[in-house]
């Protein structure tokens, strides 16, 4: 079972008007200008910070205004920095097209499709009972006869294609400390003192999940804000907290060609210590790091980057975007991820670092990670914050190059939203 299309979730809403639920007070209109890029109809959020009190923030809808209809919009609340109503267009949105919304307060029916569920071990995104991703805030225990040392919290594993392939995986013979998707730091100096918060049996440092900061659900996506902590560790077993870090996950399900997962990750680091962090230049470190499944190998797993780099010549190479797809053992289905990173990042367009088709003994397993150290050192200052943005595009088949690139100036440059005046 997959998540419901686009059309299925539209014929809900429009049961419900049917039933009488149509528009009820208007608060403000809108207008949407997209730009020179096909927009895939992704979800899309706009700030109404003093339209409307706190006692309306569960009881708005979006709409899009069509020739003489006004049709509902999957519509979600959001209240962080600033009040923003989330919505999903009902479809793409053509290259410079111009389309009018109207957000209203009454009575709206408010479906749980996307959600957040804790347990003692991990929190679980799901879309209409169908996994998206888990993220471990637990310790993780290692395989029987392996060091403890390898133990950690703060990952996300399994990730999930939409139709339930699993894309990661952890803990693998040939590198202990590998987590699915995750992002220590490898060559680092604190008061002149290495610290290896990557290859765990060094015994320098580790990360961990240290709190929950927050979980969403609601009709358009689920999250979960989180801090982790980059713990040194230091003589005589004592040990400081390095490096904090909060990531903000969110996940939305949508359509472009076929159903997707979209993932969003912002990783927000603030240096703990009264002294600097130097973040040494090298191939590994930080960013954002994916251990593919083991299936994935030189034989069914493919690398394209947004500059034309294939597997072979992709490795230290910068790029907007790269997708890895693979196949699996059992079917003759591929899934994949198209990675994103945004311009504001370090070192934007992003160094990478490509496994090489001989890799793990020449099975050629897959590796892949944005590295804003690859080729320039990168010091972190006492008590300054420092914020790396990536969204994940996970799909079942094959993506067109052009909708790829289509899909990162969607994320980079959405359409613009402004509030009107009649």
């Amino acid at each position: 079972m997959i998540n419901k299309s686009r059309s299925t979730r539209y014929s809900i809403f429009l049961f419900f008007i049917c039933l009488g639920l149509c528009p009820a007070e208007l608060v403000q209109r809108f207008t949407l200008q997209n730009g020179p890029a096909p927009f895939h109809g992704l979800p899309l959020s706009v700030d109404i910070e003093g339209l409307v009190s706190e006692a309306d923030f569960d009881n708005l809808v979006m709409y899009e205004v069509r020739g003489n209809a006004t049709l509902p919009m999957q519509s979600q609340f959001q209240n962080e920095l600033n009040a923003q109503i989330w919505f999903e267009p009902l479809k793409p949105i053509a290259a410079g097209e111009t389309v009018i919304l109207e957000l209203h307060k009454g009575k709206a029916e408010h479906r749980s499709f996307v959600s957040a569920r804790m347990d003692d071990q991990t929190i679980t995104l799901c879309s209409e009972g169908n996994n998206i991703l888990s993220y471990y805030h637990a310790l993780h225990p290692v395989p029987e006869g392996v060091d403890p040392v390898y133990r950690r919290s703060a990952f996300i594993h399994p990730l999930y294609s939409p139709k339930g392939h699993v894309l990661t995986q952890i803990q693998p013979a040939d590198h202990y400390h590998h987590y699915g998707i995750w992002n220590p730091w490898t060559k680092t100096h604190i008061e002149g003192k290495e610290v290896d918060f990557w290859n765990l049996n060094k015994k320098q440092g580790t990360v961990r999940f240290a709190d929950l900061l927050s979980t969403a659900s609601g009709s358009v996506f689920a999250g979960f804000k989180v801090l982790q902590e980059h713990v040194q560790f230091l003589p005589e077993g004592k040990e400081r907290v390095a490096m904090n870090e909060v990531w903000n996950v969110r996940a939305f399900p949508a359509v472009v060609e076929s159903p997707v997962w979209i993932i969003d990750l912002t990783c927000t680091l603030y240096n703990n210590l009264a002294v600097p962090i130097e973040l040494d230049q090298y191939r590994y470190g930080g960013g954002l790091g994916f251990r593919a499944t083991e299936q994935w190998t030189k034989d069914n797993c493919s690398v394209l980057t947004s500059e034309g780099k294939k597997r072979a010549e992709a490795d230290g190479t910068r790029a907007r975007w790269c997708d890895i797809n693979g196949g699996f053992n059992d079917t003759k289905q591929t899934s994949g991820i198209l990675f994103l990173s945004h311009p504001a990042n370090r070192e934007h367009p992003e160094p990478m670092r490509v496994w090489p088709e001989n890799s793990v003994g020449g099975k050629g397993e897959m590796f892949f990670e944005f590295c804003p150290i690859r080729h320039k050192d990168w010091v972190l200052q006492s008590g300054k914050e420092y914020v790396l943005k990536y969204r994940m595009i996970v799909y079942d088949g094959k993506l067109k190059p052009e909708t790829m690139e289509a899909l990162w100036q969607n994320y980079t440059e959405p359409p613009v939203i402004s509030r009107r005046t009649d």
